[in-house]
Parts: C-alpha cells; structure tokens; sequence
C-alpha cells in the first residue's frame, strides 16, 4: 500500500493531500451544478399552481412530472458527496470518498441533462406545440451532450496531441547556450 504521507505526483503532494485537492475540485464544481439544479426545481415546482397546469394534456403532466422527478434526483445526486463526506468525516475513507463522489457527480449530469431537456420540451410544447417541443428538446439533449460529453473528450485529445508534439528534454546537461527559466507550478 502506498505510503499516504510521500509526496507522489507532479505536483509533489501526497495521496491525502491530493484527495482533498480532488474533494475541493469537485465540490467547487458541485456547487456551480447545484445552483442550477435549485432553479429548475423551483421553476418546476411552481409550474402546477399556475392557472395553465390543468390545461395540460396526459403527454405534458407525464413529461412535467418525469422532470420534477429527475431534477429531485439530480438534486439529490449533487448534495450526496456532502452527505458521504459528514457521515465519512476523519475515518481515513477521503480517497474513497472523492472517488464514489466523482461518479455520483457523473451520473448526476446525466441526470440533470434529461431534467433540462424534459424542461425545454414542455415549455416549447406548451407555447409552441407538440412538434416544436419534441425539437427543443433534442437540440436541447444534444447541446448538452457535445458541451458535456463531446467537449471534453476533443480538450483531451488536444492535449495528447500537444504533449506528443512537445520537443523532449535533452539527455545530457545542458549546453552554455541553453538558458532554462524554472517553471512555477501551482
């Protein structure tokens, strides 16, 4: 087992201090999806005392209801790291900890994106009609899924590319024509 106090990556902190760098990482980025999630609940949630509620059809209460449901459970899905970290606080599980959180946090975007899409659809269903919902809603899933899904992967790719393409560092000492600048990292 690794020693949990070495220092062990490039940026030369040990696993402990690297978990709690990911932890506060991933709860930076919670609460940004949080606040969201917040919104479209309490949007979601006052749509059914509105005087249009009971003029939707069976179609529009079934999506209305399938997105109140999964904005719960993307909700739900968010504040689940702060809950596992409370009950988990000081039993040495904080690698645990930011690992399940990090896939809770996955499956929550994957949540919130059919909430956000169910949301677009019905909006546009109601103001537009059926066909124009069922659009919105697609492109809606779509956008998501390339700024989420595709995004990512295409930054990654980039960046393998540029590490490939970096010159290497000489073997031997370096010439007295070469001048290295130390590089600082935070």
């Amino acid at each position: 087992m690794a020693d949990l106090h070495r220092p062990c990556t490039a940026r030369n902190e040990t696993p402990l201090e690297r978990a709690d760098r990911n932890f506060g990482e991933l709860l930076q980025e919670l609460r940004v999806t949080q606040t969201g999630v917040q919104i479209l609940f309490a949007f979601l949630l006052s749509l059914a005392f509105t005087s249009r509620f009971p003029d939707l059809d069976t179609v529009q209460r079934t999506v209305y209801v399938t997105t109140l449901l999964l904005s719960v459970l993307a909700a739900a899905l968010f504040t689940a790291p702060a809950a596992l970290h409370r009950s988990l606080f000081r039993q040495r599980a904080k690698p645990r900890i930011v690992q399940v959180s990090s896939r809770l946090a996955t499956v929550g975007l994957g949540v919130l994106v059919l909430a956000f899409t169910g949301s677009v659809l019905l909006v546009v269903d109601v103001t537009t009609g059926r066909a124009g919902g069922a659009a919105a809603g697609a492109v809606t899933f779509l956008v998501c899924l390339g700024l989420w899904g595709l995004l990512p992967r295409l930054v990654r790719r980039a960046g393998r590319a540029d590490e490939e393409d970096e010159p290497h560092e000489p073997a031997g000492p370096p010439s007295p024509t070469e001048v290295r600048v130390p590089v600082r990292r935070r």
